[in-house]
């Protein structure tokens, strides 16, 4: 029998039908065709809220449309509004600056317009940049990953602050939590430990949008509220991670290269106040973790404990840059399972505390850093003393309620 080559490939696709395995038990995410960010929808409506406004945006490369257009390149070639300032924050608004770093001052070259540093700028100081700049009204629009210890929320924050301060009108456009908003996890920033990783008591996986975290601050927080106006998106669901909103990824910052680091981030970020690698100088940073000396007692005690929706590879990685330049080190990579059931803040603990027992040579940075990104010394003195996991997480567990009923009042989603 003779076969047309139609004949064969739709022999060839039924075949492949039939002998196909059984979809995985990890269905694809479902995606959200109907989301649409803060800028889309100021975009549509013609940027009516802005409109007779000198405009000022903070923003970063995350800033960025649909087809990867960035939204101050998009505004700056629409005459329907007037876009006269651009303000950089932690690692600057082209995002050339490593962590702790910035951009300075310069004219941006594919607009011509200013660009102000508002990195490690607060209060009075920062008012008067916004003042130099002439803008009447701030808006805001960074990506976001959900933790207390990422810097660009205490962007918002110290900006809505200045803005008050400077007389400005203060807009944010909204994006995705990208490790869904579905509930606020991990202990609750103690006032005397404030720094630029956490100015004010929110929860160390808060669980919110940038909007809703800007309501919330002028609501609880600003001695002084700003005017405040926020647009929101439509089409997302609390419950989402970042795959399902059909939007694109740009780093936030270099050493978040993937929604997955996004996913681990709020609990492994915390191995900074330590004298183990947080995979900075790797292609996955903060899924892995290690330091010289170590070997497999420490997948194998992490994995005995039977965390949920995460399992621990035994792994060995040379930095390439930051903690262990160069060295091969031993340690682990975080292979999260079950997105659902996955807890980072109460494996993050989970990791300090096996890494503290297999490894003699464990020791926090001499700084103490462990305070600031925990927000007390509780969970140091705790660790050091002998508690496991359970028993850290229950030291949090009534400040993270009373913090979970305030944050109730300020959610905008369902």
């Amino acid at each position: 029998m003779k076969l047309s080559r139609r004949s064969l490939l739709a022999t060839t696709a039924a075949v492949a039908a039939a002998t196909a395995p059984a979809a995985s038990a990890q269905a694809a995410p479902r995606r959200s065709p109907a989301l649409r960010t803060g800028f889309e929808r100021l975009a549509a409506a013609g940027y009516a809220t802005l409109d007779g406004q000198r405009v000022g945006i903070v923003t970063n490369p995350t800033g960025v449309t649909r087809d990867v257009r960035h939204i101050v390149d998009v505004m700056h070639a629409d005459r329907r509004v007037d876009l006269t300032a651009v303000f950089g924050p932690e690692h600057g608004f082209r995002g050339t600056a490593q962590a702790g770093g910035s951009e300075g001052r310069y004219d941006d070259p594919a607009t011509g317009l200013p660009v102000y540093d508002t990195y490690l700028k607060s209060g009075q100081p920062l008012a008067d940049v916004f003042t130099a700049s002439g803008v009447d009204t701030v808006v805001f629009d960074i990506q976001d990953v959900g933790a207390r210890f990422y810097t660009y929320i205490w962007t918002l924050y110290d900006c809505m602050e200045a803005a008050a301060l400077a007389g400005k009108r203060f807009v944010v456009l909204d994006r995705p939590n990208p490790v869904t908003g579905r509930a606020a996890l991990g202990p609750v920033l103690h006032k005397e430990f404030a720094t630029f990783v956490g100015r004010q008591p929110i929860a160390q996986a808060h669980g919110m949008t940038v909007a809703e975290l800007a309501r919330l601050f002028n609501g609880e927080f600003l001695t002084t509220p700003v005017r405040l106006d926020t647009v929101l998106m439509t089409g997302w669901k609390r419950a989402e991670f970042y795959d399902a909103s059909g939007l694109p990824w740009v780093p936030p910052s270099p050493n978040m290269p993937t929604p997955d680091t996004a996913l681990v981030y709020s609990g492994t970020c915390l191995f900074e106040g330590t004298n183990l690698s947080e995979g900075r100088g790797t292609t996955r940073p903060f899924e892995l973790l290690g330091a010289e000396g170590i070997d497999g007692r420490w997948a194998a005690a992490a994995n005995a404990l039977g965390l949920p929706g995460v399992r621990f590879r035994e792994a060995y990685f040379a930095p390439t840059f930051s903690k262990f330049q160069g060295k091969t080190v031993g340690g682990v990579q975080l292979h999260v399972h079950d997105r659902a059931a996955f807890d980072p803040v109460r494996t993050g603990i989970a990791l300090l505390v096996t890494a503290r027992q297999v490894w003699s040579g464990f020791a926090w940075r001499a700084d103490d850093w462990i305070d600031k990104l925990t927000g007390s010394t509780r969970v140091r003195t705790m660790i050091d003393a002998g508690a496991g996991a359970d028993e850290v997480a229950a030291g949090w567990r009534e400040e993270l309620a009373a913090f979970r009923k305030v944050r109730k009042e300020y959610l905008l989603y369902g």
